[in-house]
């Protein structure tokens, strides 16, 4: 026999582990963190391309 349920029988699951990074980042709080390390990101990118040669003197 099942065992009864209730209330309306259901229950909250916890978010999953993606959902709860996603979260995580997207909060306001982490907001400035985030942008740093995507700047920094961003820089080390531009560092190790071809790009970068626009930065040596003629």
């Amino acid at each position: 026999m099942p065992p009864k349920i209730q209330g309306k029988g259901r229950t909250v699951a916890e978010p999953s582990y993606a959902a709860s990074i996603y979260q995580t980042i997207a909060s306001s709080e982490n907001r400035s963190v985030v942008t740093s390390i995507g700047m920094f990101a961003i820089g080390v990118a531009f560092l190790h391309s071809s790009w970068s040669e626009l930065l040596l003197p003629i």
